[in-house]
């Protein structure tokens, strides 16, 4: 893959898993960065626009949540 997915997360968030998993599901390798454990993931979080997890980046492309933008990156990820 040309570009790597970056995942923002914290350990407990349901949502979070549900994308890592879909990620994991796809074949698609990924970065986790836990903003509960580094405060420069937060910081970076809030540059995409979004305050919460997950976060889902794929080059310039951020998305929130477990919705249907995830379903582009992921289509992206594998074309890479």
């Amino acid at each position: 893959m040309s570009k790597e997915v970056i995942v923002y997360t914290t350990n407990d968030c349901i949502e979070c898993t549900m994308v890592k998993k879909v990620l994991m599901d796809e074949g698609i390798p990924f970065e986790i960065r836990d903003i509960s454990m580094d405060a420069a993931y937060q910081t970076e979080v809030e540059k995409y626009g979004f305050l919460g997890v997950p976060v889902t980046v794929l080059g310039d492309k951020a998305v929130k949540g477990f919705t249907n933008e995830l379903k582009e990156i992921i289509e992206i990820a594998k074309k890479s």
